[in-house]
């Protein structure tokens, strides 16, 4: 499936990515770099501490000449993740969770969770206007 709209598209002061391998931050003049994302937040900062959420689905981050591209499979603004929504399905996720058996369906709950997990923590850490 290609990339069907640009999410984001101007200038920041700051980014944390999540990688496979933890949180990396992004600042001006940062070395080139190719990585992994995986299923969790970025957080962008605008400017003095004025901070913006986005649930990404996984995917891949370039950073280079202090141009950042971002490749994912599915984001969402936190803006426009419905708080209510995103909290039921984050329990009902926790629940299967806890019942799946057997390696298949296990591996497909975490998944199930992990991206409820990352929608819910977009909105709550925006509406608590905190970056970390």
């Amino acid at each position: 499936m290609a990339p069907n709209r640009i999410v984001w598209n101007s200038e920041i002061q700051e980014a944390i990515l999540p990688t496979n391998s933890g949180q990396i931050g992004i600042l001006p003049n940062h070395a080139p770099l190719l990585t992994a994302l995986d299923i969790g937040i970025v957080k962008i900062r605008l400017k003095e501490q004025q901070w913006s959420t986005m649930a990404l689905m996984g995917g891949f981050a370039m950073i280079e000449n202090n141009q950042m591209t971002i490749l994912v499979n599915e984001a969402e603004k936190a803006t426009e993740i419905n708080f209510q929504e995103a909290e039921e399905t984050f329990q009902k996720t926790k629940t299967n969770l806890a019942q799946a058996k057997g390696k298949k369906q296990v591996i497909e709950a975490n998944l199930a969770f992990k991206r409820a997990k990352a929608r819910l923590e977009a909105i709550s850490v925006n509406m608590s206007g905190m970056a970390n």
